[in-house]
């Protein structure tokens, strides 16, 4: 029998230019946290003027690559919740932690 993992909502998302911010709540239905760098960059931040995602949905964490994160289990992510934000780029996982 596999174990069911819930996806960690997005609790806050303050890159008010991606296209699926809307008043800093994240509208993708899932996102990915890439590896490589210092930063755990969000990599479907879409810097464009047209907004995306689905209205009534909050965005949650799909996947996450950055396998030296206390919060990664299997490149998935365990953290209860995550904020996005500025940090070494413009769009990161703030709630990335090393283990």
């Amino acid at each position: 029998m596999t174990a069911s993992l819930e996806m960690p909502p997005i609790t806050e998302c303050t890159v008010s230019g991606c296209s699926y911010n809307d008043h800093s709540s994240c509208h993708a239905h899932a996102i990915t946290i890439k590896t490589g760098g210092e930063a755990a960059e969000c990599a479907t931040f879409i810097p464009l003027g047209a907004k995306g995602g689905l209205t009534k949905v909050t965005g949650h964490v799909g996947a996450c690559q950055r396998s030296d994160c206390s919060h990664n289990e299997s490149l998935e992510c365990t953290a209860s919740s995550i904020r996005v934000g500025a940090g070494s780029d413009a769009a990161d996982c703030l709630t990335f932690s090393t283990r």
